[in-house]
């Protein structure tokens, strides 16, 4: 799965890009309205992929995304000063603990341009193209 969350004075958008080991991918887009910082916004397009994937029955998978912070504080190789940081982090690690095995990963953000594009696209009043599974 690769993730991106974007922040706009509007609110928080998330894009992720789920793709199967047979090449099949799955993409999502939600728009949150709530103000917050670029790191929320990683933080809440992250868990959001999460709880999809959990729904899904996905129980063993990688994760990619672009914020060296977010990936950094869950994999444990970075500390939190910010309260809202540790918090986001603790219920990405309960949501971990649900699966079997979860990899995540940096990636630089050429890598990521599919689900920036989604994180970007749900800020948009435009028809959801066909494929894309939105929320809002």
């Amino acid at each position: 799965m690769y993730f991106d969350g974007s922040l706009m004075k509007k609110g928080v958008s998330v894009g992720l890009v789920f793709v199967s080991p047979l090449e099949v991918r799955m993409r999502y887009m939600v728009h949150l309205h709530f103000p917050s910082s670029n790191n929320v916004a990683e933080y809440e397009a992250l868990i959001n992929g999460l709880r999809i994937a959990i729904e899904l029955g996905i129980r063993r998978f990688n994760v990619r995304g672009d914020c060296q912070l977010v990936v950094d504080q869950v994999m444990k190789e970075s500390s939190y000063h910010n309260p809202k940081m540790a918090a986001y982090c603790r219920e990405v690690h309960r949501l971990e603990d649900k699966l079997d095995g979860l990899e995540l990963n940096h990636i630089p953000r050429c890598l990521n341009e599919a689900a920036d594009a989604l994180a970007k696209a749900a800020f948009g009043r435009e028809t959801v193209p066909m494929g894309i599974f939105a929320n809002e």
